[in-house]
């Protein structure tokens, strides 16, 4: 894992109650990364929802970004430890994008895919009811690259490996498939207020 630009320190009076155990505020935005950094054009983007391994429905850039356009400002948490305040995003939420297909969530699981072969599984109930979108801006500005652009999962109230990079495609399965950091060793869920950073906690 590749980490920069991290520069934490300990909460001031009245930022503790907002940091999970164990974590410490950070006024930057560390990168973190599995592996290289994949440049995706515009024109080659899409995004992809597949029920089991049937496809659904998919977006290129242009369509997707008709859908409904929605803004989330919250607090975000790496399982590195790095906790960033009131973090300011926009894109289409996970229940926009099912109701573009005109379904329901399916089952229980989800995989979030990546166009750098990464994956990571997320309870489908921590993807609904505004709980999560896949955000094309970041602080009002298209997100670059390192930090996942053109879009990316985001998942605030879980720890940030679960809001896939390069996001470009969300999976139903019926079982709990473990992605590329669970495989090796991190939680199936990964609660931050829980502390839910490896296997068994």
């Amino acid at each position: 894992m590749a980490t920069r630009g991290f520069l934490g320190r300990r909460p001031t009076d009245g930022e503790g109650e907002r940091l999970p155990p164990g974590q410490y505020r950070t006024d930057d935005f560390p990168v973190l990364s599995a592996g290289p950094t994949p440049r995706v054009a515009l024109k080659d983007w899409s995004f992809t929802l597949k029920d089991g391994v049937r496809p659904v429905m998919r977006w290129d850039w242009d369509a997707f970004n008709q859908l409904p356009q929605s803004k989330l400002t919250r607090d975000i948490h790496c399982v590195t430890k790095w906790s960033k305040f009131n973090t300011a995003w926009s894109g289409v939420m996970i229940d926009d994008i099912l109701a573009e297909a005109g379904i329901a969530a399916p089952s229980e699981f989800t995989l979030a895919h990546s166009y750098d072969g990464y994956s990571t599984n997320v309870p489908t109930d921590d993807l609904i009811n505004g709980k999560a979108m896949v955000a094309t801006h970041f602080d009002g500005k298209p997100i670059i690259a390192d930090h996942g652009g053109p879009a990316r999962l985001l998942v605030p109230h879980l720890y940030f490996w679960k809001s896939a990079k390069w996001v470009n495609g969300l999976q139903f399965t019926n079982r709990d498939e473990a992605g590329f950091w669970e495989l090796r060793g991190y939680h199936m869920r990964g609660d931050p207020w829980r502390e839910q950073r490896f296997t068994g906690d």
